[in-house]
């Protein structure tokens, strides 16, 4: 007789189906698993052993074979360890075999029979309600895997023990809660920032429509400062939002005690980091720091210090919102929509700005050409909005904080961005959230300027050599400040604004 048991893989954030059976014969004794395990999965047969040992159970003198169906699809992870055990046991008879027929398992054992904590179990607590069936998962998970839906039955044991005695009928398991993380203080506040009035702007456009932003300028002005600020006046994430976050962070293992945030992702890696730490990839195609940043901002501070290779990777997730990765024998598919804000020097020593500084190994102009220069043309071409950041006076730092924080500017940003779902909502794309995302064909319906706009844009694009990308994102810059002044139209005026932040883009592409 064969014992099933379902789980799932994970391709992905997609959980996909898998099949435990179990088939205890009489032969030679022996634990054999089949079904294309890697090796966290193949030494799950150690870790079932011993956990059921220390649960009271012993594992028949006969040939036990695992395999996890289908054969041909790679299994990763340590969360078979649970579905395993629970088949064992139900072919050797400690459990009724039907009480796991409605559910969907997955959990890591400890040596002691305790059920340890394992990464997607939000993403398989979907797949497993979207199948009609219940989950049962560790403790640990328990709260993460309630906020799949209202009504889905998830047991959530902290032991083997306690699971059996649930399923004999002398204990009953509580169903877990959602769990709402716990906010570790107030974001930092704009009313910080002294004597950077343009880069405030900037920041509040760039919040405002989910634009690309470049900071350039000498070490110490505020840039990494500002970029701090920036989820401080972002809008919370919506519901479809936060179900998409949690489900990478679910499958990243980066659900802390199951409880999920509102609050948009902010992540800013070292410029050391590798490509595969970017776009995601490794031995398990797991995700990078885009990914990690989906709905949200990934800052890139000291940007031309990264590699070469690894920069050029992000054109493709920043043009289609989404990273494919593919190995020899895996396939994964993350989403990707973040919000790129980076940061960087005008050169090597950051100095090249200043009043009367001369370079001692070349002119200021070469030196600075070479050092841009590490930033690929294609790369900078999908920047918005570039700026220069100017160093602060000693006068600027003595004056009072500004009256004007980060709420102020918040209650801007949520305004425009209310114009801009309720756009896109009438237009079809309930989808797309933010000006950045508008796809082109629907630019010329929502940001075609008047008369003198596309006089002014037709000027400025044969004088500035501005690609067909570079075209497109004026138009939705312009778009999200005409957001701001709250106009239907989109004028002269916001289009001579856009351009303004795309000239030192254009500057910076001519130097690499």
């Amino acid at each position: 007789m064969v014992t099933r048991v379902a789980t799932v893989a994970f391709e992905g954030i997609e959980a996909r189906a898998v099949d435990v059976q179990v088939q205890v014969t009489p032969g030679g004794v022996a634990f054999i698993l089949v079904g294309l395990p890697d090796k966290a999965v193949g030494e799950s047969k150690e870790r079932v052993r011993a956990a059921l040992i220390a649960s009271g159970l012993a594992l028949p003198a006969k040939r036990i074979t695992v395999n996890l169906a289908p054969a041909d699809l790679p299994k990763e992870g340590s969360h078979y360890d649970l579905p395993i055990a629970l088949a064992v046991m139900a072919a050797i008879g400690a459990i009724p075999a039907d009480a796991l027929a409605g559910y969907t398992v997955l959990g890591e054992l400890a040596l002691d029979g305790s059920i340890t904590a394992v990464a997607g179990v939000l993403p398989a607590a979907i797949a497993a309600y979207g199948r009609g069936q219940g989950l049962i998962c560790p403790q640990a998970s328990g709260s993460e895997a309630a906020w799949a839906a209202a009504d889905i039955d998830i047991l959530a044991p902290r032991s083997l023990i306690q699971l059996a005695n649930h399923f004999k009928g002398t204990q009953v398991m509580a169903r877990p809660e959602p769990a709402v993380a716990r906010q570790s203080g107030p974001l930092p506040d704009l009313a910080d920032i002294k004597g950077q009035e343009s880069a405030r702007r900037v920041l509040e456009i760039a919040a405002a429509g989910g634009h690309n932003l470049l900071m350039n300028g000498p070490p110490g002005v505020g840039k990494s400062m500002l970029a701090s600020r920036l989820p401080s006046i972002l809008p919370p994430l919506t519901p479809r939002e936060l179900l998409e976050v949690s489900m990478v962070l679910s499958i990243a293992g980066h659900l802390a005690d199951g409880a999920l945030t509102d609050r948009r992702p902010f992540r800013a890696p070292h410029h050391s980091a590798s490509m595969a730490a970017l776009v995601g990839g490794g031995l398990q195609a797991k995700p990078g720091e885009v990914s990690l940043a989906h709905h949200g901002v990934l800052f890139l501070d000291e940007l031309p210090e990264f590699q070469a290779q690894a920069l050029d990777a992000l054109r493709q997730p920043m043009e289609t919102g989404d990273v494919l990765i593919s190995r020899a024998n895996h396939r994964a598919v993350y989403p990707a929509r973040f919000q790129l804000v980076a940061a960087m020097n005008p050169c090597r020593c950051g100095k090249a700005t200043e009043p009367g500084f001369a370079c001692r190994r070349q002119q200021n102009e070469r030196c600075m050409a070479q050092y841009q220069s590490r930033i690929s043309g294609p790369m900078l071409d999908r920047i918005d909005i570039a700026i220069d950041v100017p160093a602060v006076t000693a006068a600027d730092l003595i004056l009072p904080a500004a009256s004007e924080g980060s709420a102020q500017v918040a209650a801007r940003v949520a305004a425009a961005r209310r114009l801009q779902t309720a756009r896109f909502e009438a237009l079809g794309l309930p989808n797309i959230a933010t000006n950045a995302a508008c796809p082109a064909p629907v630019l010329d319906e929502i940001a075609r300027p008047d008369n003198a706009g596309l006089s002014l844009l037709r000027d400025a694009a044969d004088a500035m050599r501005l690609t067909a990308r570079a075209y497109h994102r004026v138009l939705k810059v312009a778009r999200t400040l005409a957001d701001l002044d709250g106009e239907a139209k989109v004028g002269r005026i916001h289009l001579a604004e856009a351009l303004s932040y795309r000239s030192r883009g254009d500057q910076m592409a001519q130097a690499a």
